[in-house]
């Protein structure tokens, strides 16, 4: 009698009910948490392009009534250079220094666009013009979806975080993810960072 079949049946049935096993323990968990924070990650860096491509408009837009305001409009302009010069990969994500110069970038950009707005009290017509009005609306909606991106991946990097340091996922790390290590997250660089900067010119 040929016992093969029954074999390799039995042998199947087992890597079935190991790799359900493996599974439901949390095997998974550590590459399926990276790979969320890298997620949002890509969602944090597409609100900041947003706003970044917002700025020539509004910047433009500001000129045409305040043109007196160079320093104020060149030092956003500057400001944005630099924030879009700094890009974070996957790689970079594990980089304190490399997430610390993204941070001030950024913070050195909204700092300017505070200032920018302050001048914008000055001159009514401006604050009346449409298309001004238009920017203004996106703006605040842009950093609304900033502060919405960056506490979503300050949750998804402490979610991956705790996996690896907590069991079975501290187990599951040094047997097979030794090389993925804790993430770096966001800290406050400014006073009140946690808030959305104020944008309203009311």
């Amino acid at each position: 009698m040929n016992t093969q079949p029954i074999r390799t049946t039995w042998q199947l049935a087992i890597l079935v009910l190991l790799s359900s096993l493996l599974a439901g323990c949390g095997i998974n968990n550590i590459p399926t948490y990276d790979e969320q924070v890298k997620s949002a990650w890509s969602q944090v860096e597409n609100q900041y392009q947003r706003r970044a491509d917002l700025i020539p408009n509004l910047v433009e837009t500001v000129k045409g009534f305040a043109r007196q305001e160079q320093e104020t409009l060149t030092a956003v302009v500057e400001a944005r250079s630099k924030a879009t010069s700094i890009q974070i990969s996957a790689e970079d994500l594990n980089d304190p220094a490399k997430m610390r110069q993204f941070e001030q970038a950024q913070s050195q950009l909204t700092g300017a666009l505070s200032r920018l707005m302050a001048v914008s009290e000055r001159y009514p017509d401006l604050k009346s013009n449409q298309n001004f009005l238009a920017l203004q609306s996106q703006l605040e909606g842009t950093e609304n979806r900033i502060a919405v991106a960056r506490r979503d991946f300050i949750a998804s990097v402490q979610q991956y975080n705790t996996e690896i340091r907590t069991f079975p996922g501290r187990i599951w790390h040094s047997l097979m993810y030794s090389d993925m290590p804790i993430r770096e997250n966001f800290e406050a660089t400014t006073e009140n960072a946690e808030q959305a900067p104020a944008v309203s010119f009311e």
